[in-house]
């Protein structure tokens, strides 16, 4: 479902100061709430590195936080900088990634890795532009980077801080989607005038969003703004109503075997673990074979995998992680 456009033009024709006022209250409210409720993540934590923070962000992608903490933790200790990420094998990133899925984001990661290195000298750039330039580094990402680990002054959007901008400023419920200019634009709106505060705005609007201010189950009697709130002010319009889209299958798709074939060969990973082996996991044709009953589904996949530097294929049928 598209945003209204009679809705959004009466916000743009709202004076700019009403919303400069909300946003002040909003800040101070959130300052607090902050404090008392953020989530303890490790990379919230004093001391962690923007290297550090950019791990988290490309690991958060389509991902649960709570999900990625192991993952980070046990990646953080393994390759803490950029440097070491650049030196370890495909097969050591895609094993190390496990289930966060999508793991050709892993291989990303390490290509901005050996970037980081070869154009900054292992120093993860401060500049928006030139973390633009990274392998795999979009303009949610970049802009993350630049307020999360170098406080600058830039607007974070992502889809909780969208709907939690949508429902407090605009009165009206927001259905997802890919983040547009107009939304980029609303958000540097209503962003505070000083770096410092907008690192505090940035970072309570998106806790907000991902804890309180949900898509499907909005706990408004908790939320420091919901007398503030123009949507709650106008009866929740829209809410509960669900955008038109097709939901995705996983049983059977050409996501779900390509993901039986990366657990296969993680699992002959850790096996070979402590064994003091150079070989990188490898599976037989034969054991290729006994992982989909599907052979036409499963060879398609597996050209798929190899196309993204995932697998090589191996004389006589077989499989392994790259070397």
């Amino acid at each position: 479902m598209a945003r209204g456009r009679g809705t959004e033009s009466e916000s743009q024709e709202r004076p700019q100061s009403e919303d400069a006022r909300l946003a002040a209250v909003s800040l101070e409210r959130l300052r607090l709430w902050w404090s008392d409720n953020a989530r303890d993540l490790p990379w919230r934590r004093t001391g962690t590195s923007p290297w550090g923070i950019l791990v988290s962000e490309v690991m958060s992608q389509q991902t649960p936080m709570i999900r990625v903490v192991p993952y980070w933790n046990s990646w953080m200790k393994t390759w803490p900088t950029p440097q070491a990420l650049s030196q370890a094998s495909s097969a050591e990133v895609i094993t190390a990634w496990g289930k966060l899925g999508y793991p050709r984001r892993a291989l990303r990661l390490q290509e901005c890795a050996r970037v980081v290195v070869e154009r900054y000298d292992g120093v993860l750039p401060r500049d928006y532009d030139d973390l633009l330039e990274l392998p795999g580094v979009g303009e949610y990402t970049a802009s993350a980077v630049a307020s999360f680990a170098y406080t600058q002054r830039v607007a974070v959007v992502d889809t909780n801080i969208r709907r939690v901008i949508s429902r407090v400023f605009d009165g009206e419920e927001n259905y997802g989607g890919a983040t547009s200019p107009a939304d980029r634009a609303r958000a540097k709106q209503v962003l505070p005038d000083s770096a410092e505060d907008a690192l505090v705005w940035n970072q309570g609007v998106m806790e907000l969003g991902a804890t309180v201010c949900t898509a499907t189950s909005a706990r408004c009697e908790v939320c420091p703004l919901n007398d503030l709130c123009r949507w709650r002010a106008a009866g929740y319009p829209g809410k509960g109503v669900k955008p038109t889209r097709k939901t995705q299958k996983w049983k059977g798709t050409n996501r779900q075997v390509r993901g039986i074939v990366l657990n296969a060969l993680r699992a002959k990973a850790a096996a070979q673990h402590g064994e003091n082996t150079s070989t990188a996991p490898r599976l037989s044709s034969e054991e290729l074979e006994a992982l989909w009953e599907n052979t036409a589904q499963l060879h398609e996949c597996v050209a798929a995998l190899d196309d993204d530097h995932l697998v090589e294929i191996l004389p006589g049928g077989g499989v392994g992680f790259p070397q």
